[in-house]
């Protein structure tokens, strides 16, 4: 059973492989690949989903399954032309080819074609309804066109855009909504690429030294030597991690003494795509200094330390916010406010984005500013990153549209790992609710 496992992770690797070596634009099919490669169709069309997940591959609209060019994410921020086919629900009229160039910026053509023509570009967007004559200039300068309202254009422009390789796209959609929807897409783009995942930590370098369940005391020493490490990760015949060993599973052992006897068994592993953060709360969830990176079928790819992890947050937190999540928006509204004894506190008023469907604040909102408010203050005596352990709130009384309220957190106890804190909120002299909570610091 074993080698038919191997056999079949091998054929798989090896599909993917010939896949990247295809030249960009090239189609793919399934029964293409089970042909070249002698597989199954069943095998080729798993090694081509795979494939798609890892940006190799991309399934376009009346093309079929083609290779492309796989997108860094130094430019996740960029849509694809194709990408906005599907934002927007459309239909490609022409320049099918051309899907796969990535978007600059949009132009909105509202306007005589002399005033916007200053404003198209190449590798930009042109938003417009059904003027054949601004299509083929759009698409004369390099522009691809996006029609609104349902509209197409003639044959003309069509053979035009297929000559150029620039798309020519027609959605049912009217223009604010287009702009709106592309709009959003770019932002929600901001927000990712401001994550920081473990595969952008990776050092480019060899693959990590690991050992085999079949290796010795001796093995482990030596290794420790060469390297200067004390904590490994143990691989099985198809470098799959089945463990861990660190020095304290090795003291007083023999010499011969394998890893398979004295490793930790199904340890953590972590993904390239697994962000930052969450690694390192289940480093300090778990207590934990390594954590291997393995690939979907569990083969190690490398390795991250607690170090590595730390550092990453590190520059992080010197990194500009670009593209604002909820909670930054949530919080974005509120002022801090220090009172004479030195406490922090938090001012701010209900806005109608914070109501709920009874037009009252939601509990969810107030979750959020509570928590938010008491990391600022934990962060004030205490730099560094906190995750939520425990949240007990009590909600008193509801809050109106517009009413104005202080939030008032206050360390109630604060060490090296752990933080708690209580948290309060007022309008006027009323007390609205009341939350306990505890967080661990990262470190």
């Amino acid at each position: 059973m074993d080698e038919l496992l191997q056999e079949a992770v091998t054929k798989h690797e090896q599909i993917l492989k010939y896949i990247e070596t295809l030249p960009i634009g090239t189609k793919i099919s399934v029964r293409k690949i089970a042909k070249e490669m002698d597989v199954s169709e069943g095998t080729a069309y798993r090694a081509i989903k795979e494939a798609e997940n890892q940006g190799l591959v991309s399934t376009r609209e009346r093309i079929g399954t083609v290779r492309v060019e796989k997108k860094p994410r130094a430019n996740i921020d960029r849509l694809t032309f194709e990408e906005v086919v599907n934002i927007v629900d459309g239909q490609v009229l022409g320049g099918a080819e051309g899907l796969g160039k990535t978007l600059g910026k949009f132009v909105i053509g509202a306007m005589q074609l002399e005033a916007m023509a200053r404003y198209i570009e190449p590798g930009s967007l042109l938003i417009v309804g059904n003027r054949y004559q601004v299509h083929r200039y759009a698409l004369e300068h390099g522009s691809a066109v996006l029609i609104t309202g349902g509209f197409g254009t003639n044959d003309d422009v069509k053979r035009f855009a297929d000559e150029s390789g620039l798309p020519i796209i027609s959605t049912s959609y009217d223009t604010f909504t287009v702009a709106s929807l592309i709009n959003r897409a770019i932002y929600d783009r901001l927000i990712k690429k401001k994550i920081t995942l473990v595969e952008d930590i990776l050092s480019p370098q060899l693959p990590p030294r690991a050992l085999k369940g079949s290796s010795t005391v001796s093995d482990w020493e030596r290794l420790v030597e060469e390297t200067g490490h004390s904590r490994f990760a143990v691989v099985d015949e198809w470098n799959r991690v089945i463990g861990m060993i660190a020095s304290k599973d090795v003291l007083g052992a023999p010499k011969e003494q394998t890893m398979d006897k004295l490793m930790t068994r199904n340890p953590l592993t972590v993904v390239p795509q697994t962000s930052v953060t969450s690694a390192a709360h289940m480093m300090v969830w778990e207590g934990i200094e390594l954590l291997p990176v393995v690939d979907s079928k569990g083969k190690l790819l490398s390795v991250i330390s607690r170090q590595d992890v730390l550092k990453a947050l590190q520059v992080i937190q010197k990194q500009p916010q670009i593209g604002e999540t909820f909670e930054d928006l949530i919080v974005a509204g509120f002022e801090e406010v220090r009172e004479e004894g030195g406490q922090l506190s938090y001012r701010g008023v209900i806005t109608p984005q914070m109501t709920g469907r009874l037009g009252t604040v939601s509990e969810g909102v107030l979750t959020t500013l509570m928590t938010q408010c008491a990391y600022r203050s934990l962060k004030t005596q205490k730099k560094g990153d906190f995750v939520l352990e425990n949240f007990a709130a009590y909600f008193l009384r509801p809050l109106q549209l517009e009413s104005q309220i202080e939030i008032r957190p206050r360390i109630i106890e604060l060490s090296r790992k752990y933080g708690k804190v209580d948290v309060e909120i007022y309008h006027g002299v009323s007390l609205v609710c009341k939350a306990m909570l505890a967080a661990q610091a990262i470190d």
